[in-house]
């Protein structure tokens, strides 16, 4: 068999940072307060999308269109708030 060898291996080198400009994030609450606003705006939007099919001023795919984002983004907030609940419990039964 033959043998690899490696050869002329050397360190690579690594400048060093003084400091990182990092922007400041957005806190857990803000984030979800957004999520609950958006989720808020999409069903004023599938009632408005309703009350003008009703109408005759939309289509019914349309409306279909828009319930269903909203059906999406209401089950994807719920199971947001089912694992945040899950984690804050899984946290208050740790003994330290």
């Amino acid at each position: 068999m033959n043998d690899i060898r490696i050869r002329d291996f050397q360190q690579a080198a690594v400048q060093k940072i003084d400091h990182v400009n990092k922007a400041p994030t957005e806190g857990f609450g803000k984030v979800i307060k957004s999520a609950i606003h958006e989720v808020n705006e999409l069903e004023r939007d599938s009632n408005r999308s309703i009350m003008e099919l009703l109408n005759g001023k939309k289509d019914i795919h349309e409306t279909m269109i828009n319930l269903q984002k909203t059906d999406i983004s209401m089950r994807l907030l719920l199971t947001i708030r089912n694992k945040a609940v899950e984690a804050y419990r899984e946290i208050m039964n740790m003994s330290f």
